[in-house]
């Protein structure tokens, strides 16, 4: 069977694999036959543990590497999507690929037999820049993408416009680092892209133009559907949090005026932060606002599905605007997004982030409800637009 490695770096990562492999399964599935044989008396039962030099085949020869961040919250989240894998009956082989000195080098050396085997590769973040790195190092024949955030938009993007990667929250002038990691970042462009000897399929469940060349293949939810729920709900609402704060776009206090307009308004009692809010400003939310934070454990949309969740879920402009609607198909809660002002933005965010946020919230599919927040008075208000 032909091999296919994935590399992640954060749990939805981890997540949009699996909704790949079995939309992947379902539309290949052979036609119904014998059943197969059982194994022998006495034969042990095939497991997903990894042996030997490096990482080996799984179900249907998808083998998943997790290249570990260093935040906490991230790397719990992926441990226990890394089980939800091995228990779906994948290999999944955890890198410390940030481990401190001589990391980068183990690393290569482990992947470098896997990764030329490889027929196809998949990612989550053509941003990044360790993958980058390998895409330069082993250029696959067949490249999927999947959702992490959203990334998958811009990289679309730049993709179909012949632009240089850089992420939508990032300056236009380039830096020691990014000037040092060119030559890198320009070579993995060319291998991100289709050409004879190179498929590219983007598996998004974002509103993306198709670049010349590859293939957008919808991604549904169907897994995670299937797999949770669906759920209970509760009378109230919930609200997502979102690192735009912590990103340099958004300014603090103006976040925290409108987390407590949002929670006011909508009746919310719960606000599921993103893994890589802060500590100090998740404290003065809960302080200020009398939400109850809550640090998911698994990525929301497996959150929401399992239950309990609210009957409305309020957030900014995020990937989850777009997949909640797909994950809660059926279920009955509502799910609204609450735009960026551009008095919000900090002076030193990227001349892209409103423009590019108004996209995210604007292409949000048509149940989800519009929300503005416009100062008519003395008492802000929230409104529906």
């Amino acid at each position: 069977m032909t091999a296919r490695l994935a590399f992640v770096e954060s749990p939805v990562q981890l997540l949009n694999v699996l909704e790949w492999a079995h939309a992947r399964a379902a539309t290949t599935a052979p036609a119904p036959g014998p059943a197969p044989a059982g194994p022998a008396q006495g034969t042990p039962a095939p497991t997903s543990a990894t042996t030997g030099p490096g990482p080996s085949p799984g179900a249907d020869g998808l083998t998943v590497v997790v290249l570990s961040p260093t935040d906490p919250m991230s790397r719990g989240q992926l441990r226990r999507m890394a089980q939800l894998a091995r228990d779906e009956g994948f290999t999944v082989h955890w890198q410390e690929a940030r481990g401190g000195r001589g990391a980068l080098v183990r690393t290569l050396r482990r992947l470098a037999g896997p990764l030329r085997a490889a027929e196809r590769v998949i990612i989550g973040d053509p941003f990044s820049r360790y993958v980058q790195l390998l895409l330069t190092l082993f250029g696959p024949r067949h490249l999927t993408v999947v959702d992490d955030g959203t990334a998958t938009m811009e990289f679309a993007a730049q993709l179909g416009a012949g632009e240089r990667l850089v992420r939508w929250h990032r300056k236009g002038r380039l830096g020691p680092r990014e000037l040092a990691l060119a030559p890198v970042t320009s070579m993995a462009r060319r291998r991100l892209a289709p050409g004879r000897a190179r498929t590219v399929e983007i598996f998004t469940s974002l509103p993306v133009e198709a670049p010349p060349g590859t293939t957008v293949t919808e991604n549904h939810y169907t897994w995670t559907r299937a797999r949770f729920g669906p759920p209970a709900l509760t009378g109230g609402a919930d609200l997502v949090g979102t690192s735009l704060v912590e990103t340099g776009v958004v300014d603090a206090d103006q976040y925290l005026r409108v987390v407590t307009r949002l929670a006011r308004t909508h009746g919310a009692t719960r606000y599921f932060a993103h893994r890589r809010e802060s500590a100090e400003k998740l404290h003065r939310i809960a302080v200020e606002t009398g939400l109850q934070v809550v640090r998911p454990e698994l990525p929301l949309e497996l959150i929401a599905r399992r239950g309990p969740i609210g009957r409305t879920i309020v957030s900014f402009p995020s990937t989850v605007v777009h997949t909640l609607p797909l994950a809660l198909s059926g279920t009955g809660v509502r799910v609204a997004v609450c735009a960026i002002e551009p008095e919000w933005l900090r002076a030193t965010a990227s001349p892209r982030a409103q423009g590019f946020l108004a996209g995210v919230a604007g292409t949000a599919a048509h149940e989800v409800d519009r929300l503005t927040a416009r100062a008519t008075s003395r008492t802000d208000r929230l409104e529906f637009g």
